[in-house]
């Protein structure tokens, strides 16, 4: 996306703006967050995610400010869509790359019809299990706090909805993967128990959230992009009231 202020609108933070960020790798949901918060300064205002991404995923991170954080739960519970990569034929703990492989599995058995076939029993309404390595929060702490403690967890059932599972791509041990989902689902959990159905073993290598209701990602801001846009409009601002 341009940087060219004809590709921005004025923004009128104060009031309440819904504002779509392609979160980077490696960056945590909050770290967006923040970095936007001060970009604002020195305007206190309320900033907030509709929907935590895995600092090892991308995309679509949708941020509301002002007035429009009283309606975070309504966006955060709309429909996504996601496509990503599993690596078959080995698991970690945590389901995806953020902790090193635990156990491998001869894969070579393991047909292109079958795993096509396996979609089907994670379409619909599905049951799942949280990562231990989840944000979930067990008794006011966060899973993946006692997991990297060593500390069991009782895992909590949840239901989700799955539209719609397509495999998009199949070079094992890599699978490509687009996946439409309700509020609340975990890939991780679902990439692994797709691996089980297949008497295998699975892990998320890559993640991206491409849309959020009817919020695309295609319509997303780089992170560094808007926040020298606002900081470019302050200067301008600041500069036209010492004249």
């Amino acid at each position: 996306m341009s940087t060219e202020n004809s590709k921005f609108k004025e923004f009128n933070f104060a009031e309440g703006e819904l504002l779509l960020i392609n979160k980077p790798y490696k960056w945590t949901s909050f770290d967006v967050v923040g970095k936007i918060r001060n970009s604002l300064k020195p305007l206190k205002l309320k900033v907030g995610h509709a929907g935590t991404l895995d600092p090892l995923a991308t995309g679509l991170l949708i941020i509301c400010t002002g007035k429009l954080t009283k309606r975070i739960d309504t966006f955060q519970a709309e429909e996504k869509e996601y496509t990503g990569t599993m690596v078959l034929g080995a698991t970690t703990p945590s389901f995806d790359m953020e902790t090193e492989v635990d156990k491998t599995f001869d894969i070579n058995q393991i047909s292109n019809e079958q795993i096509y076939a396996s979609t089907a029993q994670f379409t619909g309404d599905i049951e799942q299990y949280p990562p231990a390595h989840s944000a979930v929060k067990i008794n006011g702490e966060r899973l993946y706090v006692k997991a990297r403690l060593g500390e069991e967890v009782e895992l909590r059932k949840r239901f989700v909805t799955v539209p719609e599972f397509e495999i998009t791509r199949i070079e094992l041990p890599e699978i490509d993967f687009r996946i439409v989902c309700s509020k609340g689902t975990y890939i991780r959990s679902l990439v692994s128990d797709f691996g089980k159905a297949l008497n295998n073993g699975a892990y998320l290598s890559k993640l991206t959230r491409t849309r959020s209701g009817s919020f695309l990602l295609s319509d997303a801001f780089e992170v560094l992009e808007l926040v020298n846009y606002i900081r470019s409009k302050k200067e301008e601002a600041k500069a036209e009231t010492e004249v």
